[in-house]
């Protein structure tokens, strides 16, 4: 339960404060700008890495606990509690903030810019990136340390700068589904929660083929 915990309490923080910074910079006129929103989500994992990355691994995604279980570094009995109470963190956070900004229409919830296929792709490439720094850099299942802090509070940042204004670079189902669900914007939700875990899944597999001896023989030799 300590775990779990952690992981509401994570995903809370990361919801509020990312998404918040999506309301706020709407309803200040610009002042957070897209950079600060993107740095704003690298900012709040680095933070709750450092938190509770050595009570839960700080997985704050229910596509990060799906590949690590898929990667048979967690185990199975332990999803289905990490992704609820990742999913209730994340609730909480869009409905504080609707308490706040009742007038606000998406509450930071992720949507197409262009066509849900082009978002779709990037979904699914962004959030096969960041699954595959997390589990180089993660020990066992648990994201900690000087090293994971540092690596995916970057890349989360990095792809939210490059991505964000096309797909919103959500690369977390719990991220989308919060806010979709809370303000009623739920038209391409699928994709936000399709994409990410099976981007992060098919890192598994590319970690694999990087990591373990034999995998790929070309390389190997």
């Amino acid at each position: 339960m300590k775990a779990c915990a952690a992981e509401l309490l994570g995903t809370f923080a990361l919801v509020f404060a990312g998404t918040g910074a999506i309301v706020v910079n709407d309803t200040s006129g610009g002042a957070v700008s897209h950079v600060g929103v993107a740095l704003t989500f690298g900012l709040v994992v680095l933070a709750m890495i450092y938190t509770v990355g050595d009570i839960s691994g700080a997985h704050l995604n229910p596509a990060v606990t799906v590949a690590f279980f898929a990667a048979r570094r967690f185990p199975a009995r332990s999803v289905v509690p990490y992704v609820i109470f990742q999913c209730l963190g994340a609730l909480a956070a869009s409905l504080t903030l609707r308490s706040l900004f009742a007038g606000h229409r998406t509450l930071g919830a992720t949507a197409p810019a262009g066509s849900e296929w082009q978002s779709f792709v990037l979904e699914y490439i962004l959030t096969f990136l960041l699954m595959f720094v997390v589990l180089n850099v993660s020990t066992g299942a648990k994201e900690k340390g000087i090293t994971a802090g540092i690596a995916v509070g970057a890349v989360i940042a990095l792809e939210a700068l490059f991505a964000g204004p096309i797909c919103g670079a959500s690369m977390n189902p719990a991220r989308s589904l919060a806010p979709a669900v809370v303000a009623g914007q739920t038209e391409a939700l699928w994709l936000y929660l399709t994409a990410p875990v099976l981007g992060a899944a098919s890192a598994v597999l590319a970690c694999r083929c990087v990591r373990e001896p034999g995998c790929c023989r070309k390389c190997d030799g």
